[in-house]
């Protein structure tokens, strides 16, 4: 990639503007982990464009409040709530296998980050690598049908720029070997996250179905809550509305159509990088968006959810 795709949109953006003028009423949108920060705002913007959303949440009632008010606050009343646990690929498979009809926008939104101990899930999964990648992964392909009808679907891959602190170490994705690092573990789930998107888009483009990953900026939430709060410095912080703008940019608007397999931030593509960029800088590294690795991941992966 020698040129970045670029939009009339940038840094200090918010998912209002981004929609505005988009109507997507007659669609349908799927936002996990939409029960916080970045999530929710997306589910609002998104709703407030007129699209039916679905919120994918581990606290139903919580949740419930959540569609309330986004439906008071943009007059749209078809906001639900299903349970999805992504660290449970039980509870991924029984949601997947309950959606009816077409999805026009999944947006895999929901993440953890750098727990502190090595944990595992009751596979054996290091945490981080099942919630943020492997049950997005089950989840996507569990949707495939879904998409696959909308005849025109969208799926959006969160990610971080902690991406650049480690690829997939193919061969200890649980750390059986390595010393647990808590934010090199967040970023290879990130890379993971990237790759997903890269590999759905190869795979399902002759579907109509496009797929790309997002980094959305840093956003005091509580996705920080292991680490001491946001670190990044404040010029370069966004609110809420700022952070969720690149991922509805990426799952509804026009000026993106077909566009599928790149990795965005600030509402642009994100340039590629040949080594790591000063503290807190942007861009991707090539081994997240490297289609040999991509491939790689998806077939691990498909032997890890069977």
């Amino acid at each position: 990639m020698t040129q970045t795709l670029q939009t009339p949109f940038g840094f200090a953006s918010t998912a209002k503007e981004v929609l505005a003028g988009v109507d997507l009423s007659g669609t349908r949108a799927l936002i996990t982990g939409a029960s916080s920060g970045v999530g929710i705002e997306t589910a609002r913007a998104l709703a407030g464009a007129g699209a039916g959303v679905v919120l994918g949440v581990r606290n139903v009632d919580a949740g419930k409040e959540i569609a309330a008010r986004i439906s008071e606050s943009t007059g749209n009343q078809d906001v639900g709530v299903g349970y999805l646990d992504l660290a449970d690929l039980g509870s991924v498979r029984a949601f997947a296998g309950s959606w009816r009809g077409p999805l026009h926008m999944l947006v895999n939104n929901a993440g953890i980050m750098a727990l502190p101990e090595l944990t595992r899930t009751p596979q054996g999964r290091e945490t981080q690598f099942a919630v943020n990648f492997l049950g997005h992964f089950a989840l996507t392909v569990g949707l495939h049908d879904a998409l696959a009808r909308a005849e025109g679907a969208r799926v959006v891959s969160l990610s971080s720029n902690a991406h650049l602190f480690c690829p997939v170490v193919f061969d200890d994705l649980d750390y059986r070997f390595r010393f647990y690092n808590p934010i090199g573990a967040y970023g290879e789930s990130k890379t993971a996250a990237v790759l997903l998107a890269v590999e759905a888009g190869r795979r399902w483009l002759g579907e109509g179905i496009v797929a790309n990953a997002v980094h959305p900026g840093a956003i005091a939430t509580n996705l920080q809550k292991h680490t001491g709060g946001l670190q990044t410095p404040p010029e370069r912080r966004k609110n809420v509305a700022q952070g969720a703008a690149t991922s509805v940019l990426l799952a509804a608007s026009p000026l993106l159509a077909g566009v599928s397999g790149r990795y965005f931030e600030d509402c642009n593509e994100a340039p590629l990088l040949s080594e790591k960029p000063a503290m807190f800088g942007g861009g991707v590294a090539p081994f997240a968006l490297d289609p040999g690795n991509a491939e790689r991941l998806w077939t691990v992966a498909t032997s890890l959810v069977s």
